[in-house]
């Protein structure tokens, strides 16, 4: 699928031919009465009071010194949180309206929208960091969300809301996101260059942006353009993502952009009677899979990059995917259905869950064997897919530059018993500084916080030509097997000459075995060298064991006291993004001496 072959002649004579636009169902419908039935009287009635709480709840201030602290402390979350509180009620407002259709809420939704109107940024302050001039709004994540939130709860109840308040919907949309998109070409995620390359933002912005001039723009030569520019921005999107539908962003961030990406496929597909079809894609359908290939177990994803080991995939994104694609392992991933409107920054997922509703799954999917990313060098090898407790491995090569970067080649999480016990930490809190010149001094970002070795006190050090060399994989009934060339990761200050990572999953062995090698040489004298092991867990360090974990589940770790010393370093009260602080520990095995050349061997098994 070239999304570039797409140009405005040929995209607004689709449109000129095209039916009228009903994406859903418009309050009072029978669509809407079978969505009821669907979610069942409970859900609704949760719905219904909490709407009413937010009727006469007071709307959450934004005073312009709120959206600054971000430049003054580094910090994001009160302009944020308080922002979000107000999109939720909204939100919820506007879904109590739908599906009732009673009148109950208009004068909230009214007070709510207009506050939202009258906003100076409606983008996040770490983007925007400046209040915004009129005549030249930062468009955003947070500003595309916004116009198609508006948009969409226009479409939904429009005609109880007034002329005024409509009328200034479509304005505002216009002026800060639909004029912005089409006439400035300085938006960084509009299309890679050999500066930057594009990644979620491309496909939330594009969707916003897009998605909403699906909704408000009449002039089919106007939506023409934007269309056509929104297409050619989704094909550079696409290529971020290798050759097997794998992202570096990790399932996190596959949530929010190729999730936003299907939100869009779905509305030009109901714009265009199924002519722009986003989703008749065999590597589209291969991206759809991610999640699927990157389980560990119930509930643990692979966490490499900005993305956490226990993300949250949106309902209503699976179901649609599942029933479009026929990909039904996507229903089976242990999401459920949750009708609360809580914790979303954007109108789409909480409309979607309703609109789209996932079905109920007798059988839960925990994965194959075995899943294999030759672009990006990613492995995840399961012990009995069947059994959830079983021992699960995931390691990337990769280089350090990839999207959401961290300097984390080789890296690597054990599972067992259904809990992280090696682990590859995800997102940090998200600052100023996280995302700044002093990102690689956060553990959360440092190698120094992933399984991985330092060399001669040096950490992995940033930058494309900063990778892993893959020098063998293989995948069979007794093991998988994944070797790298990793010296390359490291600055040339760390005087290696070869450092080669030899991981191999061993499912001869009852219970399962990790066998971890690091074979290290140094160019012209011997030097210090330290694998590493990461771990949230309990960490008790014997004579020629480790034993990380407790009576829950965990890992031994088997060592030559001969060759290697063991330490631990405490890092208490990692702060991360949108989840609880966590303790980390560092267990550190030392090759003894300062040899030439080395290896450190270290055999993990479950208990």
């Amino acid at each position: 699928m070239d999304l570039r072959r797409w140009n405005v002649k040929h995209v607004r004579m689709v449109l000129a031919t095209a039916p009228a636009f009903t994406p859903f169902a418009r309050s009072g419908e029978q669509g809407v009465a079978r969505i009821k039935s669907t979610i069942g009287s409970q859900a609704l009635a949760g719905l219904l009071e909490q709407a009413r709480a937010d009727a006469v709840a007071p709307i959450p201030a934004l005073p312009a010194a709120l959206y600054l602290e971000f430049m003054r402390t580094g910090r994001r979350e009160g302009y944020e949180d308080a922002q979000r509180e107000r999109r939720q009620m909204l939100y919820r407002l506007t879904l109590a309206e739908w599906l009732e259709g009673e009148g109950a809420f208009i004068d909230a939704i009214e007070n709510l929208a207009f506050a939202r109107l009258e906003e100076t940024n409606w983008s996040w302050p770490a983007h925007g960091r400046v209040l915004d001039m009129p005549d030249r709004p930062t468009l955003d994540l947070a500003a595309a969300m916004s116009a198609l939130d508006l948009a969409e709860m226009d479409y939904l109840i429009g005609d109880r809301l007034s002329a005024p308040l409509r009328a200034r919907l479509r304005s505002e949309t216009d002026r800060r996101a639909l004029a912005p998109f089409l006439e400035r070409n300085d938006h960084w995620w509009l299309h890679t260059t050999p500066q930057k390359q594009v990644n979620n933002w491309t496909a939330v912005c594009v969707a916003g942006v897009v998605g909403a001039a699906c909704y408000f723009e009449n002039d089919l030569d106007r939506l023409a353009e934007i269309i056509t520019r929104g297409l050619h921005s989704l094909a550079d999107y696409l290529e971020t993502f290798d050759s097997q539908g794998g992202s570096s962003e990790g399932p996190d961030y596959w949530s929010y952009g190729f999730g936003n990406y299907v939100v869009l496929a779905q509305l030009l597909a109901a714009r265009t009677s199924g002519q722009i079809d986003l989703l008749n894609d065999a590597r589209v359908r291969a991206i759809a899979e991610f999640p699927v290939r990157t389980i560990l177990t119930q509930g643990i994803w692979a966490s490499f990059s900005d993305s956490d080991s226990t993300p949250q995939f949106h309902p209503g994104l699976l179901a649609y995917l599942a029933e479009r694609l026929d990909l039904p392992s996507l229903t089976q991933l242990g999401m459920s259905n949750d009708f609360t409107v809580q914790g979303f920054n954007q109108f789409v997922w909480p409309l979607r869950q309703y609109a789209w509703p996932l079905p109920k799954s007798e059988t839960a999917f925990g994965g194959t064997g075995h899943d294999w990313y030759a672009d990006m060098a990613w492995m995840i090898s399961r012990l009995g897919p069947d059994n959830p407790g079983s021992l699960r491995l995931a390691i990337k090569g990769g280089h350090n530059d990839e999207m959401h970067n961290q300097n984390d080649v080789g890296s690597f999480m054990v599972v067992h018993n259904g809990r992280v016990v090696l682990t590859d930490p995800g997102r940090g809190r998200y600052s100023k500084s996280y995302f700044g010149p002093e990102r690689y001094e956060n553990i959360m970002a440092s190698s120094r916080g992933h399984s991985v070795p330092v060399v001669n006190g040096h950490a992995q050090a940033e930058g494309a030509a900063h990778a892993a060399r893959v020098l063998d994989h293989g995948h069979g009934a007794g093991q998988d097997r994944l070797r790298l060339e990793m010296a390359a990761a490291y600055p040339a200050a760390a005087g290696l000459k070869t450092l080669e990572r030899d991981v191999v999953f061993d499912r001869a062995v009852p219970g399962g075995r990790i066998e971890l090698t690091d074979s290290f040489s140094f160019a012209d004298r011997g030097g210090q060298f330290v694998s590493a092991l990461i771990t949230p867990l309990a960490v008790q360090v014997g004579s020629a064991t480790v034993r990380i974990g407790d009576d829950n589940g965990g890992v031994v770790v088997g060592f030559d006291p001969a060759i290697v010393q063991v330490d631990t370093e405490r890092h208490p009260g990692v702060e991360k993004q949108y989840a609880p602080s966590v303790d980390l520990t560092r267990v550190l095995f030392t090759a003894a001496g300062q040899a030439a050349t080395g290896k450190v061997v270290l055999e993990i098994s479950p208990f």
